[in-house]
C-alpha cells in the first residue's frame, strides 16, 4: 500500500528558483489545486537542492472492473461471495495500459528523469528529485509550511501537467496534500478520570462484576461482546495487523505487563509477533529517554494491547478530509479497494471530535463557510469505519466533556466521530439507509453537511478509558483508536470461526454488515456526535453517523457469517 503522506527535513537557507515548465508535446495546464488548510503557515521557498521522493499515481487500467469484482465477492447474496482475488488478478486489473505508461515514461525521459522504483502493478512510479527539478517538471513552486503543532513539510498547493497527461496521471505527491495521519486518541491518564454524574452501573450482575467505567479491562470487553471462552483454531491461517505512523512503535515490555495482568495465558504473544519497518520508521526497541519525554508510542501501545486483550487490519490514524486533495483521496481509496478484493478487512477509526473540532468547522475552499468536518480515510466507501461507545448497560455514544482533572491538567472534549463525506457518494450498500436517516433529521443541520455523501462510521465498540500500560505504568486512554483495534480483534475471531470450518474470511465487511451482519449488532440509540459547537448527529434506531449499525454480539456475528463457535 502506498504511504499516505511524507514528512521532509528542511534546510535553513532558502533559494530562489524560477519554475519554468519543461518542453512537452502539449502545453502545460493546472492539473490540481488545493487550498492550504487552516493550522498551516507558509514560511519560505523550499531550498532548490532539497530532494523530494515523488510518487506519480498513473491512471489504473480497469478500476471499474476491480470495483465490480470487489462488490461481487463481498456481497453475501452473490454467487461469487467469498471468492477473493489473488494478488496477480488484482494487479492485472489495475496495471496501467501500455499507451499510458509509454506517454508517462516519454515525459520523464525527455526531461532526463529515470524512475527509482515502481509499485508491483506499475500504477505508481517513484522518482527522487531536487525541488528545483520538480518545480520545472510540474510548473509549480514549493514552499516550506509549518503546522501549529510544530510539524514542517514542503508542499506546492498548485501543480500542472502537459494537457495530454491529464487523463493519464491521477495524482502526484507530495505536492498539495497536507494529510497528517494524526492519532485518534485522547489523553493517557494516570490520575483519577472524569466520571459522568449521570452514569448508572450495569443492572446485569455479570457485567457489573467485571466492568468498571473508570478503567475498562479485557475481561469486560470479552463479557460485554460475548467472546469470553472462545478458543481459536485457525492459527497460522488467520492474521490481524495494525500500523503506526508518526514515529510510534509498540513496546513489548509494556505489552508483557498488560498481558500478565489481564491475559496471563497469552503473555508470550508480547514477544512472538513480528514487526516490519518501512519508510524509515522506528525499529523494534524499548522506549528511549527522548521518546519518554515526548510521550511517544502511547498510540502504538494502545493498538497492540487492545487487540491482544480480545484476540490474538486496523488503522487508528486519520485527518480532516479537506486536508487531502480529492484526487489523492480517491486514488488512496482505490488502493483500499484492492486490499478488500483480496479478502482483507480494513478498519479505520472514525475520529474523536464528533462532527468536527470546536473552532475549526470551516470549509477549506477559500470561502470559510461554516461546515461539519468529515475525516479521511474513514470516509472512503471501501473501508469499515469504527466509532466509539461508553457505559455498558446500555452502551451509549462515547462522550466526555472538557474538564480539569485532580492533577490540574485540562483535558479536551472527546466524542465519537461521524458524518458524511464531501468527496465520496453514499455507496449502494448504504444509500437507502443513509438517505432514510437524513430524511428523519427533518432539515436539522441543513447546509452543514453533504446529504448524498458516504456516511460513517459503520460499526462501533467501547472507546472510553481503556486500561493499558505505557513506560511500565498503568493508566487509561480513550478514543476511536481504542474501539478500532478492539473491533478488529473481534472480526479476527469471526474469521477464525469461518476459516476453521473451511470457509473464506469475511474480507471487505460493509456489504455483509449492511445486508446481514447488522442483525448481530446491538443498536445504540442514545447520545450524539457532539462537535462544531452543536449536539451533532444523534444516535437513533438503525444506522446513524455516530455509532453506525451498532456494537458486536460475537456469537450472533459468527452464526450470521456461517461459522462455528469453539468454546
Amino acid at each position: 500500500m502506498v504511504a499516505l503522506t511524507a514528512a521532509f527535513s528542511v534546510l535553513l537557507v532558502a533559494q530562489v528558483v524560477l519554475a519554468n515548465p519543461v518542453r512537452s508535446r502539449t502545453p502545460y495546464r493546472v492539473k490540481d489545486a488545493h487550498h492550504v488548510p487552516r493550522g498551516w503557515k507558509k514560511l519560505h521557498r523550499a531550498p532548490g537542492e532539497h530532494v523530494i521522493d515523488l510518487q506519480i499515481g498513473v491512471k489504473q487500467g480497469n478500476f471499474a472492473e476491480l470495483e465490480r469484482h470487489l462488490y461481487e465477492v463481498s456481497d453475501p447474496d452473490h454467487h461469487r461471495y467469498g471468492e477473493h482475488l489473488s494478488a496477480d488478478e488484482v494487479e492485472e486489473l489495475v496495471k496501467p495500459t501500455d499507451e499510458t505508461l509509454d506517454l508517462v515514461h516519454e515525459w520523464l525521459e525527455v526531461n532526463g528523469i529515470t524512475p527509482s522504483g515502481y509499485s508491483s502493478a506499475k500504477d505508481w512510479i517513484m522518482v527522487s528529485l531536487p525541488v528545483k527539478t520538480v518545480e520545472r517538471l510540474l510548473d509549480t513552486e514549493y514552499h516550506v509550511y509549518q503546522h501549529k503543532d510544530g510539524g514542517i513539510v514542503t508542499r506546492a498547493p498548485r501543480w500542472s501537467l502537459p494537457l495530454h497527461l491529464h487523463d493519464r496521471i491521477d495524482t502526484i505527491q507530495p505536492t498539495n496534500s497536507f494529510f497528517r495521519a494524526r492519532a485518534e486518541k485522547f489523553d493517557h491518564i494516570e490520575a483519577p478520570v472524569y466520571i459522568d454524574p449521570h452514569y448508572t452501573p450495569p443492572s446485569n450482575e455479570t457485567l457489573k462484576a467485571v466492568c468498571n467505567v473508570s478503567s475498562v479491562t479485557p475481561e469486560c470487553f470479552q463479557t460485554l461482546y460475548s467472546t469470553k471462552g472462545y478458543k481459536t483454531h485457525a492459527r497460522g491461517r488467520n492474521k490481524i495487523g495494525f500500523n503506526n505512523f508518526l514515529g510510534e512503535h509498540p513496546i513489548r515490555t509494556d505489552a508483557e505487563l498488560f498481558l500478565a495482568k489481564y491475559r496471563p495465558e497469552a503473555v508470550s504473544s508480547a514477544q512472538d509477533f513480528p514487526q516490519f519497518t518501512i519508510a524509515d520508521g522506528p525499529g523494534d526497541y524499548p522506549l528511549t529517554p527522548e521518546e519518554i519525554e515526548s510521550s511517544t508510542s502511547k498510540e502504538a501501545n494502545l493498538d497492540l494491547q487492545a487487540i491482544a486483550g480480545i484476540s490474538w487490519k486496523t488503522t487508528s490514524y486519520a485527518d480532516d478530509e479537506q486536508t487531502v486533495p480529492e484526487s489523492y483521496a480517491r486514488r488512496v481509496c482505490q488502493q483500499f479497494a484492492q486490499v478488500g478484493a483480496r479478502g482483507t478487512s480494513l478498519l479505520f477509526s472514525s475520529g474523536d471530535s464528533g462532527v468536527g473540532p470546536y473552532g475549526e468547522c470551516l470549509s477549506n475552499d477559500g470561502k470559510n463557510t461554516t461546515k461539519f468536518i468529515p475525516e479521511f480515510p474513514p470516509s472512503c466507501p471501501y473501508v469499515t469505519a469504527v466509532g466509539a461507545t461508553k457505559d455498558f448497560d446500555p452502551e451509549v455514544v462515547a462522550y466526555r466533556p472538557a474538564f480539569v482533572g485532580p492533577d490540574g491538567i485540562r483535558r479536551g472534549n472527546y466524542t465519537s466521530g461521524g458524518g458524511f463525506s464531501n468527496y465520496f457518494a453514499a455507496p449502494a450498500y448504504q444509500a437507502e439507509i443513509a438517505s432514510s436517516y437524513v430524511e428523519k433529521l427533518g432539515g436539522l443541520y441543513n447546509g452543514l453537511y453533504n446529504k448524498k455523501g458516504r456516511g460513517y462510521p459503520d460499526i462501533s465498540a467501547q472507546g472510553l478509558y481503556f486500561a493499558y500500560f505505557w513506560n511500565g505504568t498503568e493508566g487509561t486512554i480513550s478514543g476511536t483508536s481504542a474501539s478500532c483495534p478492539l473491533t478488529g480483534g473481534i472480526i479476527s475471531l469471526v474469521n477464525d470461526a469461518l476459516i476453521s470450518t473451511g470457509r473464506p474470511p469475511l474480507g471487505f465487511l460493509n456489504p455483509w454488515l449492511y445486508s446481514r451482519g447488522h442483525k448481530g449488532l446491538t443498536d445504540i440509540v442514545s447520545g450524539s456526535a457532539v462537535g462544531c459547537g452543536v449536539d451533532g448527529f444523534p444516535a437513533t434506531g438503525g444506522w446513524d453517523p455516530v455509532t453506525g449499525l451498532g456494537t458486536p454480539i460475537f456469537p450472533e456475528l459468527v452464526r450470521l457469517a456461517g461459522g462455528k463457535l469453539f468454546y
